[in-house]
C-alpha cells in the first residue's frame, strides 16, 4: 500500500532530523515534574507558582508565527498551552532548533518535552513559556483533525470502525475514551474494596480448562500438544471457585476473563470479564442483599449519588430493588401461567407467543426464551427477578418451600441482566443427576448444555458448605454505569472482523435469493459469518442454524418472523 501525500512528507521530516543529529526515537528517561491539569488547577499569579517546571506529550494544535509560536500539549491528564520563542530555545547565533525544527520539521501529533516556567497570558490562558524542549517521539500518520475549545470537542470522531480498530487514536482524540476506562477501573476498585473489607479473599482459577463448566455455553477449544488433550477457554470460573468453599476458604472472588463462543452484538463480546464471588453460609436471599450493597457502592463510588442516566432514562440504583419470581413476570407479561406446563405444552405457548424455539431446546430453555423475548426488555428499574423453574438452572439449589423451582435470582437493570446469582446446590447425588439431565439435552442437539464435571461431583462428596454465589458482568454494570451504548465502548480492544476478510468474494444478495433464501435473512446470514453460499452450503446442523438466525432476530429486535428448523433445511436442500 503507497503512501499518503502526508505520511511521505512525515518520514522527509524524520530523516531530515536524524540529518541534523537529533535522534526522533531518544531511549534516556525524560523525568517531568507536573502534568496539564494540575498545573491548570493549582497556577496562581499571586504565588507565582511553577517557575521550573518540566512537562511531556503530544502536540495536538499549531500556531506558527514569525519568531514566536503557539502549540497545545496533551498528555494523559489534559491539554495545556505552550509558548516558544525563538531567541528563548536558541539563544547563540544558530536559530535552526526553531526556524528549522520547530516550525518546519515538527507536525501535529509528535511527543516532545518542554521546560521552562509557567505565565498567564494577556487573553487569561495558562500557558508554559518553553526555554528548552526536546523531541520524544516523530509520529509518521496523521491523526485525525478535532478541535477542541474550551473542554468541548468539535468534528470528534465517531467512526466506530476508526475507534474500534485503532483503540490507541480513539484514545489519542477523543479525550473521553479515556475516563470511560479510568471508571471502569474504579467500579472494580470499587467491588474489590468491599470484599476485602469483609474478608474475602481474590484467587485465580485456571483459564484453560479439561471441561468447561459452569455454564451452558458453547465453548472455544483449543489443544495441548504436550499432554496431547483438547482443552477449553472458560466459559465460567464457578466450579473451581466451589471447590475453593469445599477446601475450607468462607468467601472467594475473582475478576475472571471468560470465553464464550457465540454471537457478537451490542452487549456480547466472545470475550468478557466477569466477577464472581462465592461465600459459605448465606443463601440467595442474603446474595440479593448483598447485591444491592455492591451496585449501590459502585454508583456512590463513581457519581456521588445512586441515581443515575443511561441515555433518556433515570435510574434509581438506592435499595430496596424490587423482586418478582419469573413465573410471575411471564405472567406479568404474557397473560399465561407456566406453572406446572409439561415441556410440550410450553413449546406450544411460545408457538403462540411467537417465541423463536427449536427442538432441540429443553423445557428450560424454551423457558427462558419466552423470559427474554417478552419480559427482560421491560425491567429498567433495578429488579430481582427469582425463584426459576429448576429445568433452567442445573447447579442451583431446589427451593425450600416451592417445588419445581430453585432459590436463584438475576438483577435486571435497564433491560439487561448485570447479575446472576444461586443459593447453591451441594448434594452430591442431586448435582449428577443434574448433570446427567444436561447430557441428554446435549444428545439432542444442544451445543450449549453442561458438560459432567465429576472431580467437581467428587468434590461435593466430601461435602460444601450451604453457599451462595453470584456473578456479575463487569463490562455490562460498566456500560450502566459510564452511559455507553455498546459493549464495544468498554473494551479496549472489543473483536473485529479481521480486515482481510473484506477482501474476500462474498456472494451477493441477488446470489442468496436465487437458491430461495429470502431477502429479509440475507444480511442476518452474513452477520453470522455466512458470507459465501458455499459457507452457508456447508452447514450439517439446519436446527442449529436456525437457532442461531432466530437469536440474532431477537438481540437486533429485527422483528422477523421465527424460523423453523424445517425452513432452514429447506434452504440447505436447495
Amino acid at each position: 500500500m503507497g503512501l499518503s501525500e502526508q505520511e511521505q512528507i512525515r518520514r522527509e521530516s524524520l530523516a531530515e532530523l536524524r540529518k541534523l543529529g537529533i535522534n526522533p526515537y531518544p531511549a534516556a528517561e525524560y523525568k517531568t515534574n507536573a502534568f496539564a491539569a494540575e498545573i491548570l488547577a493549582n497556577f496562581s499569579d499571586e504565588s507565582n507558582n511553577y517557575q521550573d517546571v518540566c512537562i511531556a506529550g503530544r502536540i495536538m494544535s499549531r500556531r506558527i508565527m514569525g519568531n514566536a509560536s503557539f502549540a497545545e500539549l496533551m498528555d494523559s491528564s489534559g491539554r495545556i498551552q505552550i509558548y516558544v520563542r525563538r531567541d528563548d530555545i536558541c539563544p547563540g547565533e544558530d536559530k535552526s532548533l526553531y526556524n528549522t525544527v520547530f516550525k518546519r520539521l515538527l507536525d501535529i501529533g509528535d511527543i516532545i518535552g518542554v521546560k521552562g516556567r509557567v505565565f498567564r497570558t494577556q487573553m487569561g490562558e495558562i500557558t508554559v513559556h518553553v526555554n528548552e524542549f526536546t523531541i520524544l517521539s516523530k509520529s509518521l500518520r496523521p491523526l485525525p483533525i478535532v478541535k477542541e475549545k474550551d473542554g468541548v470537542l468539535y468534528d470528534a470522531v465517531t467512526d466506530p470502525e476508526l475507534r474500534y480498530r485503532q483503540r490507541y487514536v480513539d484514545l489519542i482524540v477523543n479525550p473521553q475514551v479515556r475516563d470511560v476506562f479510568r471508571n471502569r477501573t474504579r467500579i472494580i476498585q470499587s467491588m474489590r474494596e468491599l470484599f476485602n473489607s469483609k474478608g474475602y479473599l481474590e484467587v485465580e482459577t485456571p483459564i484453560l480448562q479439561p471441561i468447561p463448566g459452569g455454564a451452558a455455553a458453547r465453548p472455544f477449544i483449543t489443544h495441548h500438544n504436550t499432554l496431547d488433550i483438547p482443552l477449553y477457554l472458560r466459559i465460567a470460573n464457578e466450579l473451581y471457585l466451589k471447590r475453593l468453599i469445599v477446601g475450607g476458604f468462607e468467601g472467594v472472588y475473582e475478576f475472571a476473563k471468560d470465553f464464550r463462543n457465540e454471537g457478537m452484538d451490542r452487549t456480547h463480546n466472545p470475550e468478557f470479564t466477569v466477577m464472581e464471588i462465592y461465600i459459605a453460609y448465606k443463601d440467595y436471599n442474603w446474595m440479593m442483599s448483598f447485591t444491592e450493597e455492591i451496585v449501590k457502592k459502585a454508583a456512590l463510588d463513581l457519581h456521588g449519588k445512586t441515581e443515575i442516566s443511561y441515555g433518556d432514562r433515570t435510574i434509581n440504583l438506592n435499595p430496596p430493588f424490587k423482586r418478582l419470581s419469573m413465573t410471575d413476570a411471564i405472567r406479568e407479561n404474557t397473560g399465561y401461567d407456566i406453572s406446572g406446563m409439561s415441556e410440550e405444552e410450553i413449546r406450544k405457548l411460545c408457538d403462540k407467543l411467537d417465541v423463536p424455539h427449536s427442538p432441540e431446546m429443553g423445557k428450560g430453555k424454551l423457558i427462558d426464551s419466552i423470559f427474554g423475548e417478552k419480559c427482560e426488555h421491560t425491567y429498567i428499574q433495578p429488579t430481582f427477578i427469582i425463584d426459576y423453574p429448576v429445568e433452567t438452572s442445573p447447579l442451583t439449589k431446589m427451593h425450600r418451600s416451592k417445588p419445581g423451582l430453585v432459590e436463584r435470582f438475576e438483577l435486571m437493570i435497564n433491560g439487561k441482566e448485570i447479575a446472576n446469582a444461586y443459593s447453591e446446590l451441594n448434594d452430591p447425588v442431586d448435582q449428577l443427576e443434574r448433570f446427567q439431565d444436561q447430557l441428554r439435552l446435549s444428545e439432542k442437539g444442544d451445543d450449549e448444555a453442561m458438560f459432567i464435571d465429576l472431580d467437581f461431583v467428587k468434590a461435593l462428596e466430601y461435602g460444601m458448605p450451604p453457599t451462595s454465589g453470584m456473578g456479575i458482568g463487569i463490562d455490562r454494570l460498566t456500560m450502566l454505569l459510564t452511559d455507553q451504548p455498546s459493549i464495544q465502548d468498554v473494551l479496549l480492544f472489543p473483536q473485529m472482523r479481521p480486515l482481510i476478510q473484506k477482501a474476500e468474494q462474498e456472494s451477493k444478495k441477488e446470489e442468496y435469493i436465487q437458491v430461495g433464501i429470502p431477502e429479509e435473512w440475507v444480511e442476518a446470514l452474513k452477520k453470522l459469518g455466512y458470507t459465501t453460499i458455499s459457507k452457508l452450503m456447508e452447514v450439517e446442523k439446519a436446527g442449529k442454524l436456525a437457532n442461531d438466525l432466530n437469536g440474532f432476530n431477537k438481540k437486533n429486535k429485527l422483528g422477523l418472523p421465527g424460523l423453523s428448523p424445517q425452513t432452514v433445511e429447506a434452504w440447505l436442500k436447495k
